[in-house]
């Protein structure tokens, strides 16, 4: 059986430019204590 956990229970961020929460991502996994923007488009209008 597969683990489930609720979006709401995932760590999550404030984006700097935007101002908007974002939550952590499986893509993120290794690198989340680096990541500061929620988005590409954040990240080249620093």
């Amino acid at each position: 059986m597969t683990k489930h956990i609720k979006r709401s229970q995932l760590p999550f961020k404030l984006c700097p430019v935007c101002g908007r929460q974002f939550s952590w991502r499986k893509k993120w996994a290794k690198d989340w204590d680096q990541v500061k923007y929620c988005s590409e488009r954040c990240r080249r209008n620093k």
